[in-house]
């Protein structure tokens, strides 16, 4: 039975260093054959890198930085309508209150 092969995983430094190695010397099968990856890997962290710049490569599981900071709004936004909400409902049923017994 063969064994599995586990999925090598790079750091955002390396990647970074690999595209400066690309733009530095202009052949990105080369600069991958002596980093010993995958032209098509090397090419793909290129175009990514100039899509996003220095929020490219956030890491596994994380979003880039923009994108974290919309998330983090929008929860807080939801939090604040959240409150809101229920200082309405308990300002309507305070104001019940006050209308029954002043008018007792």
């Amino acid at each position: 039975m063969p064994e599995k092969q586990t999925r090598r995983k790079y750091t955002k430094e390396f990647k970074i260093e690999a595209i400066r190695l690309v733009e530095s010397r202009g052949n990105a099968a080369a600069v991958a054959r002596s980093l010993g990856i995958r032209p098509n890997i090397l090419n793909r962290w290129v175009q990514e890198y100039r899509e996003d710049g220095k929020y490219a490569f956030p890491g596994l599981g994380r979003l880039k930085e923009p994108e974290e900071e919309l998330r983090q709004l929008r929860k807080q936004l939801r939090d604040v309508e959240e409150e809101r909400d229920i200082l309405k409902k308990a300002l309507a049923i305070f104001s019940k209150k006050n209308q029954i017994n002043s008018g007792l």
